[in-house]
This record gives C-alpha cells, sequence and structure tokens, in this order.
C-alpha cells in the first residue's frame, strides 16, 4: 500500500522534497532541530573539531573530575564504539588526561588539562550565546515547559 503524499517537506536548493508522514513525527522533527543547532553552534564556537558533543564530554569531565570512560558514555549516550574514539581524540589534543583509578585497576579516570579548562572556558562562552538564541526562539515562557518535555522523553525512553 503506498503512502498518501503530503505537500508538507524541506526545500533543498530548488527543490522541495516531500517527507510524507516523517513531517509530524515528533523523532524525525527533534533529529532535523538537533543537526541544525549543532550546525550553527559549530559555525559560532569558531573551534576546529570541536563538536556539541566534545564540548558536552569536556563540560561532564570537569564537573566529574575522576569519572571513567564508561560513565562518560553513559552520561552522554554513547557506547563504547563511539565513546573511545572520543577520549582518544580529546586526549591526543591534549585536552583531557587519562589516569588509572584507584578504585578498579582494570580502569582509567578522566580529567580536564590546564589546555581543556581553557578550551571549555571559550566553548562554554559560544554555548551560552547560542543557548540564547534557542531562547528566543522557543521563547522566555516556554522554555522550562520545553526543557521539561525533551527530559521526559530522555528519561522514559531510556
Amino acid at each position: 500500500m503506498r503512502t498518501p503524499r503530503k505537500k508538507t517537506g524541506r526545500t533543498v536548493g530548488d527543490s522541495q522534497i516531500r517527507l510524507g508522514p516523517l513531517d509530524s513525527f515528533i523523532g524525525f522533527n527533534l533529529r532535523m532541530a538537533q543537526n541544525a543547532s549543532f550546525d550553527v553552534y559549530a559555525q559560532h564556537a569558531h573551534a576546529e573539531h570541536m563538536r556539541p558533543g566534545r564540548f558536552a564530554s569536556l563540560m561532564i569531565i570537569d564537573q566529574n573530575p575522576g569519572l571513567t570512560q564508561a560513565e562518560l558514555g553513559q552520561a552522554t549516550a554513547r557506547d563504547k564504539s563511539s565513546i573511545t574514539p572520543l577520549v582518544k581524540g580529546l586526549e591526543r589534543d591534549g585536552l583531557i588526561e587519562r589516569r588509572p583509578s584507584a578504585q578498579d585497576r582494570r580502569s582509567v579516570t578522566l580529567r580536564l588539562t590546564d589546555a581543556g579548562r581553557e578550551v571549555l572556558t571559550s566553548l562554554l562562552a559560544h554555548a551560552e550565546e547560542h543557548d540564547r538564541k534557542l531562547d528566543r526562539l522557543v521563547g522566555a515562557d516556554n522554555k522550562a515547559e520545553f526543557l521539561r518535555l525533551l527530559k521526559k522523553i530522555t528519561t522514559e525512553l531510556n
């Protein structure tokens, strides 16, 4: 059975791309909004290789010195196959250091370096500026409810 075509869609170049039922799916629109937000953030942060996921990881490591790579993966909703290259990249860039865990010799703990703290401070200023733009789009009166709904989606689907 063929899905009826809807006239709603996205403009790509000179073409209007039909999305069909995707246009009304919350998940699809969350992803599109996330992509748009991340792209604008990355453009304004002016830091090569500093995507929002790296910024979030630096912030979480800063707020939780000594957390493990597995804990960072859980906090950022990343699996082992994506958290390992992220941590290696942050370490290679001199932004974090890995130290053997005092509690479990099989794991390592993560800490920001001085360079990592400097980068985080700069990225935080960009993130706050970006968030103010999103605040204007959502509206001051709607922000708390919007965040509540996003957190509800995250909590109840995990």
